[in-house]
């Protein structure tokens, strides 16, 4: 079976700005897990929630935000990755002065 590759898009930060939203592109998805990116203008968050029996796990691209993992919240920037147990709530916001994209996966899909 050959393998697929995608060649898209995964900076949509002037989308997030239209809608003032953060934008959510999706890369794959599978039965079993999805993988994403998040783009965030400065001001943009994505709110606290949890997914029961669901793992997610955020990869900071560029840019700098605040992840909030139950009652903690740490700073993270480029290179850093953290995990939101299944169960667990958390969530993200941007904080700083520039865009920030984030490489998102959950596993098992919810």
């Amino acid at each position: 079976m050959p393998l697929k590759v995608k060649r898209i898009d995964v900076r949509r930060f002037e989308e997030a700005g239209a809608q003032g939203k953060m934008q959510k592109i999706g890369l794959f998805e599978t039965e079993r897990f999805f993988c994403d990116v998040y783009c965030l203008l400065p001001g943009q968050a994505q709110k606290p929630h949890a997914h029961v029996g669901a793992d997610k796990v955020y990869v900071l691209l560029e840019g700098t935000v605040t992840a909030t993992i139950g009652d903690d919240q740490v700073s993270l920037s480029a290179g850093d990755c953290v995990l939101a147990p299944a169960g667990t709530a958390h969530g993200i916001s941007n904080g700083g002065t520039s865009p920030a994209a984030l490489l998102v996966f959950m596993a098992p899909r919810p």
